[in-house]
């Protein structure tokens, strides 16, 4: 009974984020999961101020036992000129509320050190949820070699796979944000399960959901209400639509119940420059090509086709519509 019950162990590479904050919160309200740290990244923000950010939320969650440890400043090629998505969740990451800065501060240890300590610590025991560009996963692997068979899981939210992208017509943003870094880790050997947007943009968040958000006496869904806003804002203006899309909780639900989605299996690799840099294309493995391919030989990963939308986004409600 004891295995049955045991928690998963979980460490959230993030760059909070509007809906990493969700993510975060749907995660600390998870009883299937123990969150032992977090790892902070650039993406939605600059490192240092999702770093800033990672600590706030533990802060506003009463959960700052949890050790934030700051990620890489620049891609694995050591690029400083970084895409950061400032006009989709506000310049301070979460919604331009301007928040005081946490009393907290990360530890010594680089994220990949500690990627790779808790992989050390808890060998297959560890799932990473991957809710940014890939850069400090593919310096834990440059880090350990033998981290890939170490760690439990890598679910990644990363990819377009068989629809556009969300940065240009090619490119999903996590992807985009350092396509080296993700194709090493796409081909490291590790247990991966990837989440692309033509998963997540099938999971939304509807006016009467944000209204349950509202009304609700939870600290964690009256704060998302205070940020939200602008998340709202930027869905309308891109897509036309009343709503927004859940991507990093969705991704995190994966860790919390893989059945929500169903998957495929094959090679992911990923274009690195060029106008479709950050492409992931997926070999399904079924047919035996007669030339040797830069997919011969690779590691298959798994990667998310369908999902249970409805499910979804009434797990996420029910976590976050609940105190302690």
């Amino acid at each position: 009974m004891a295995a049955v019950t045991k928690k998963k162990k979980v460490i959230i590479d993030t760059d909070p984020g509007i809906d990493d904050a969700m993510a975060i919160f749907v995660a600390l309200r998870s009883p299937e999961l123990e969150v032992v740290g977090l790892t902070t990244i650039f993406g939605n923000v600059y490192t240092a101020l999702a770093t800033r950010n990672a600590l706030h939320l533990l802060e506003t969650a009463g959960r700052t036992d949890i050790p934030v440890a700051e990620g890489s400043h620049v891609t694995i090629k050591k690029a400083t000129k970084l895409r950061i998505a400032s006009f989709v969740h506000g310049s301070d990451g979460l919604g331009n509320q301007n928040f005081p800065p946490p009393a907290g501060k990360a530890v010594e240890q680089s994220a990949a050190a500690f990627l790779v300590e808790q992989a050390n610590l808890y060998p297959g025991q560890v799932t990473v949820v991957a809710l940014g560009p890939l850069t400090n996963l593919a310096l834990a692997v440059e880090l350990d070699p033998s981290f890939p068979k170490k760690i439990g899981q890598i679910i990644i939210l990363g990819g377009a796979y068989s629809v556009n992208g969300n940065v240009n017509p090619a490119a999903e943003a996590n992807i985009f944000g350092d396509p080296d870094a993700a194709d090493i880790v796409f081909t490291c050997g590790a247990d991966i399960l990837a989440i692309g947007i033509n998963i997540t943009h099938q999971v939304l968040l509807s006016d009467v959901d944000r209204k349950k958000l509202e009304e609700s006496d939870s600290k964690y869904a009256r704060y998302l209400s205070n940020i939200l806003g602008y998340y709202y804002d930027y869905h309308m203006d891109a897509y036309s639509i009343t709503g927004v899309y859940l991507h990093d909780p969705t991704t995190l639900l994966a860790a919390v119940d893989p059945s929500l989605m169903t998957y495929t299996e094959g090679v992911v690799r990923v274009q690195t420059d060029g106008i479709t840099k950050g492409l992931t294309v997926f070999d399904n493995t079924k047919k035996t090509y007669g030339e040797i391919t830069a997919w011969c030989g690779k590691p298959t990963v798994k990667v998310a086709v369908t999902v249970d939308a409805p499910a979804v986004v009434e797990l996420i409600m029910q976590r976050l519509l609940t105190d302690d």
